[in-house]
């Protein structure tokens, strides 16, 4: 195996056994830092694109100044390795054997990627919506169960962007709710890079992904979340069969009241703005002053809306309201598969899920 007694009894030689701790010591703290920088390490303590000495004016410059930290940080770890390959050559007597030098594609730190930084960056924003980072304290701020606003504010009391007051982040196809997550971001993204510099971090976000930015929320956003923590989840994504209406919840903030929540102020008030809006398409398909072309765009929008009202209406009688109902309780000790398991019909099903092989 590979713990300290069994390769302490493995013969070595070194010859300049300080020169070589040393080296070790500092490729050490380079892979570190390097896997800090990532949510998924219990030690991440901030978002790199945000970190003082790489934020720059705007989210373009940002991920500039991090690509170039990256790259040396790779160049780094390269001349340490190799130094660390001369002392062993070195010591074994093997000049003229051996080459010392390691090839770039050979060190594992991570490469800077526009999309996956990105990506990476739009999680940590939702984290930030959520109450589970917080822009003015570096590390986890809510991660407990059932943990509230009040818990956050004790804190972080005078937030420079407070975490959504219900842990209910509307994911829709428009500008249906005021708090969803677009809205939701753009506040973010106010406040992190001013509003001047808006439509310009908009499009450099849009560009990277290679789509808009709502579209990504519903169509992408949880597929990356879920590889990102390998199918265990720590925000939910709530959708109807054909994901007419979506919703994210963060796992940290669930309480026996959440269902609840969700049905009276989301999924119920979004069936009354599309039958609302049902109305007003119908009046102008009928209303012959219209011009045609008008008239059809109308009529194909009703379309699409009777449809999303049929399948909204069938989930939240069968699903959501039952589900309201019986306000259950998680426990976060039997972990992410058990709870989500309980949810179904309510949450985006994760293909394998409910596998035993999946244990």
């Amino acid at each position: 195996d590979y713990h300290e007694g069994p390769l302490g009894r493995v013969p070595m030689i070194v010859n300049d056994k300080d020169a070589f701790a040393e080296t070790a010591e500092r490729c050490t703290q380079l892979a570190r830092v390097d896997w800090d920088n990532f949510e998924t390490s219990w030690d991440f303590r901030d978002q790199p694109l945000l970190r003082p000495g790489l934020k720059g004016a705007t989210l373009e410059a940002s991920w500039r100044n991090w690509e170039a930290q990256s790259t040396a940080a790779i160049r780094r770890m390269q001349e340490l390795e190799t130094e660390n390959n001369r002392l062993f050559i070195a010591a074994y007597g093997l000049d003229g054997e051996l080459q010392p030098e390691v090839p770039e594609e050979q060190i594992t730190l991570a490469r800077t990627d526009q999309r996956t930084d990105l990506v990476a960056f739009l999680s940590y924003a939702i984290g930030c919506m959520f109450g589970r980072y917080a822009l003015d304290a570096s590390g986890l701020i809510l991660a407990d169960a059932g943990s509230t606003v009040q818990d956050y504010m004790a804190k972080v009391p005078n937030p420079s962007f407070a975490p959504d007051a219900d842990g209910i982040l509307p994911v829709l196809d428009g500008d249906w709710f005021s708090d969803d997550i677009v809205a939701r971001f753009r506040e973010f993204l106010r406040v992190t890079f001013g509003d001047a510099k808006l439509g310009e971090n908009l499009a450099f976000i849009e560009g990277a992904l290679g789509k808009e930015l709502r579209k990504y929320f519903a169509k992408d956003f949880y597929k990356d979340h879920l590889k990102t923590y390998k199918k265990r989840p720590i925000y939910w994504m709530v959708s109807s069969p054909q994901g007419s209406f979506q919703a994210l919840i963060y796992l940290h903030r669930y309480n026996r009241d959440t269902v609840n929540l969700l049905l009276n102020d989301y999924v119920r008030s979004f069936l009354h703005k599309l039958e609302e809006r049902h109305r007003q398409l119908t009046a102008i398909t009928l209303d012959e002053s219209v011009r045609p072309a008008e008239r059809t765009r109308a009529a194909k929008e009703l379309g699409k809306i009777e449809k999303m009202l049929k399948e909204i209406r069938a989930w939240e009688r069968d699903i959501v309201l039952p589900l309201a109902q019986k306000r259950l309780e998680i426990d976060l000790d039997d972990g992410v598969k058990v709870n989500y398991l309980k949810f179904k019909g309510l949450l985006e099903t994760i293909p394998g899920l409910d596998k035993k092989e999946e244990d």
